[in-house]
Parts: C-alpha cells; sequence; structure tokens
C-alpha cells in the first residue's frame, strides 16, 4: 500500500527543491559571470557636445593663472563672468571669455530704472566695444531690483533703456544677455525673475542681439519644469548657467536636478552656445568639484 505524502513535507520538499535550484544558479552565475557594462573612465576625453565653461567669481579664491589653467586642463573651453583685465589671462590659457562683465554690470540697479540709463549708457558703450575688440561675442546685462517699479513699466523701461545699446551691440556683433535670477531666496525683489517675462521683453525688443541667460538654479527655484521652458523657450535662450538646488552647490546627487536630462534637452534643441558651472563648490578640493560636473553634463 503507498503511503500518504503529508502536504506540510510535500510543500517543504518544494521549497527545498527551488532553494537548490537557485543556488546552482548563482553558482553557475559565478562561475560564468555576465559581462559588466563598461563605464567612462574619468579621465576619458570629453565628448565635444557641450561648450564647457565655468563663472570666475564661484573660485574667486584660486588665482586667476591657476585656475585657468587648471580649467583648460579638464576640459573647460572657456569662463564665464570675467572681467576686461582678465580677458588675456584666459586667452594665453586657450580659453574664450564666453560671458564678459564688468563693474557696470550692477544686479540691483538696472535698466528697470528709467533714471539710471544715462548712469549706464556710457561704461557699457565702452565694454560692448573692448568686448568686439577682443573678439568676445556675450555681454550680461541685468534688470534690476523692482523698488516698486511695476512688471510692465520695468519691461517698457528696460526695452528703452537698452535700444541704443543693442543698436550699438549689433554692429560690434555682440549679444547682450539678460540674466534670468530668482527673487525667493538669492536675488529679493530682482525683477527679471520669471521666463514669460524675459521673453515678452525679448519680443519687445526684437533684435537677434538681445537674448536671455537661463540660469536653471534660479529658474528651477522660480518656476520648476526646467526641461519644458527649454523645449518651449530656447529660442530666447543665448546662454545657461547651472547650480545644484537646493543650496547652490555640486550638481552631483546631493541635490534634485538631473543635470545629464536638462544637457540632453539643450542639445535636442540645437543649442551650440556655452553652459557655464555656476555653483559654489562645497569641497575643499574646487577644482575636483568642478571637474565633476563637466562629467555630469558631458552628454
Amino acid at each position: 500500500m503507498k503511503r500518504k505524502i503529508n502536504r506540510r513535507k510535500a510543500l517543504g520538499n518544494m521549497v527545498l527543491g527551488t532553494g537548490a535550484l537557485t543556488i546552482g544558479s548563482a553558482v553557475n552565475s559565478c562561475a560564468n559571470p555576465e559581462p559588466k557594462e563598461e563605464t567612462t573612465p574619468v579621465d576619458a576625453p570629453l565628448k565635444g557636445n557641450i561648450n564647457h565653461s565655468a563663472c570666475r567669481w564661484c573660485y574667486n579664491s584660486i588665482p586667476m593663472e591657476e585656475f585657468a589653467a587648471g580649467a583648460k586642463k579638464i576640459g573647460l573651453s572657456g569662463l564665464d563672468l570675467l572681467k576686461p583685465a582678465e580677458w588675456p589671462i584666459a586667452k594665453k590659457h586657450g580659453l574664450e571669455c564666453s560671458l564678459a562683465t564688468d563693474d557696470c554690470a550692477n544686479l540691483t540697479e538696472g535698466f528697470n530704472n528709467a533714471s539710471l540709463h544715462e548712469k549706464l549708457y556710457q561704461p557699457y558703450m565702452e565694454l560692448i566695444d573692448k568686448a568686439s575688440d577682443f573678439g568676445i561675442k556675450n555681454v550680461i546685462v541685468f534688470s534690476g531690483n523692482r523698488n516698486g517699479i511695476g512688471e510692465d513699466e520695468g519691461m517698457e523701461n528696460c526695452a528703452k533703456g537698452l535700444d541704443k545699446l543693442v543698436e550699438h551691440a549689433a554692429k560690434k556683433n555682440i549679444t547682450l544677455v539678460m540674466e534670468l535670477l530668482n527673487s525667493k531666496i538669492d536675488h529679493k525683489d530682482y525683477q527679471c525673475d520669471l521666463t514669460p517675462w524675459g521673453v515678452a521683453l525679448a519680443k519687445k525688443i526684437d533684435s537677434p542681439n538681445f537674448s536671455l541667460l537661463y540660469d536653471i538654479y534660479h529658474m528651477q527655484i522660480m518656476e520648476g519644469d526646467v526641461i519644458r521652458t527649454i523645449r518651449d523657450y530656447n529660442d530666447y535662450f543665448a546662454h545657461y548657467h547651472t547650480g545644484g538646488v537646493p543650496g547652490r552647490n555640486e550638481i552631483n546627487d546631493s541635490q534634485e536636478l538631473f543635470y545629464p536630462a536638462i544637457m540632453k534637452a539643450i542639445l535636442e534643441t540645437g543649442y551650440k552656445g556655452f553652459v557655464a558651472q555656476e555653483f559654489i563648490p562645497k569641497r575643499e578640493d574646487k577644482m575636483a568639484s568642478l571637474k565633476e560636473s563637466i562629467r555630469i553634463c558631458d552628454v
């Protein structure tokens, strides 16, 4: 007579059998490991799709000569927000000044205030001339703080104040680039703090020699929806800045933005200009942080 099989025992045998199969599979896997996906070495050549730059002010603790040499070594092709005295040092190390500035570029006192137009006019004319003579393509401008000036009035004042400068810039093959900044945390009361406002100003000025600097850090704070904004408004963006959110530090996985996807979105628009790192390094080795950011953005 055949013995009846205990249900609990039968289930136990099934589990043991499954476990034996799993162990056997694991052993075979160890004996014949699957080929691992190759990773890009940290010192591999850059892909060349992005023109990498970095903002000088974030590395002011490093002497300019040393910073320029180090930037070139890790693959940068430009440096941002350089004043005229710094342009020859960058050039010496094979770097462009990707965005020019000088003492006349004032974050809080800008073109939205009609009473400042005469004060800003002459030094900006001189900066445009110097930049053109040096072969630089972009010069930064700012809206300035509201200080009680309404949105429509500020836009109208900016358009009027920039009119002569844009006309002169066109003759000199220069683009004036107004930066979009957040007014929530870093630059309280700054007027050009939303992409639609900046785009409306660009449409009002209606010149290829006036455009916007889309700062990813600042606009993530003000608007979010970064990739959609880049796709929708890229025709008005002549320059890009980076930065980790929150904190404006390294752009690695310590913050909320995924920069490889953002860089791919920028490339998909056909953009050929510079992407400049504008984060404040927390590491003691600031150049290591800059090198890491270049690798993150090198898509």
